[in-house]
């Protein structure tokens, strides 16, 4: 009971409120972008570019791997930095790191423009208050994956683990994805979902009936409880499936719709 409590103590809740002259506000997660996903990094980066919406929100897992800001100095990566700096100039981009991308810095929220978002954030927009979170830190049963983040996210991992070098980084990454033990303590088992006693817990402590999440991939939407509701984005996969969603917010409430396309 007591290990129960401490995992699940309130975290410290961020605000963001939107400008009352937007109108809409678009919801993403769990491209997983990488070299090897040409399509879905292109119709990202349409969707950028042509999108109506006035701010673009990336809810974590962007990147199928972010191990330290140097990646901006990859080729891949230097052209998504590009795409969102160019996008940035037009409307807003916000960006909450997930598991995969949870070393994300300084160097790439300057260089790419975007508003880094901490985990929860809450998001007041025209009257409306909704819960922004990645999801990860919800999967309260799943307790290898829960005691691996614990470790990762604390300050002296983090400055060890970047004081390697890049190609390291890389390897040892690499390394924990391609293991199946390590690979399911790095993302979590797939099964896990929120656990909707906490989720509700959050949701009712900041006065947000509902909640917007990734990590799971199965998008949907769904009552945790009387008044409470939960939206879930799903994965992007359009190189070896046909799954690509945008979860937008107006002031009519929430709508899924297809990705932005050039005109």
């Amino acid at each position: 009971m007591t290990e129960r409590r401490a995992a699940a103590a309130l975290p410290a809740f961020f605000e963001m409120a939107a400008p009352e002259g937007w109108q809409a506000i678009d919801f993403i997660s769990d491209l997983h972008l990488s070299e090897a996903l040409p399509r879905t990094t292109a119709a990202w980066k349409a969707h950028l570019r042509h999108t109506p919406a006035d701010c673009v929100v990336m809810l974590g897992d962007l990147f199928e791997l972010w191990v330290g800001d140097e990646q901006v100095e990859r080729a891949f990566e230097a052209g998504c930095v590009a795409a969102m700096a160019e996008a940035a100039s037009h409307r807003e981009l916000a960006f909450m790191v997930g598991n995969r991308d949870f070393l994300a810095g300084a160097r790439l929220w300057r260089e790419a423009g975007l508003r880094a978002l901490p985990d929860p954030t809450v998001l007041d927009a025209w009257g409306q208050r909704v819960l922004l979170t990645h999801g990860d830190a919800l999967c309260l049963a799943d307790k290898p994956y829960q005691a691996f983040r614990a470790e990762v996210r604390t300050e002296s991992w983090r400055q060890g683990f970047l004081a390697r070098p890049l190609a390291d980084r890389l390897a040892i990454a690499g390394e924990i994805r391609q293991a199946s033990r390590t690979r399911r303590q790095f993302d979590g088992d797939s099964a896990a979902d929120v656990d909707p006693a906490e989720a509700v817990k959050w949701m009712h402590a900041m006065g947000t009936p509902e909640l917007v999440h990734g990590h799971t991939h199965r998008p949907g939407s769904d009552a945790l409880a009387p008044g409470f509701k939960r939206h879930v984005l799903g994965d992007w996969d359009l190189d070896a499936g046909t799954r690509a969603e945008v979860l937008r917010l107006t002031r009519d409430g929430f709508a899924r719709v297809a990705p932005s396309r050039a005109p």
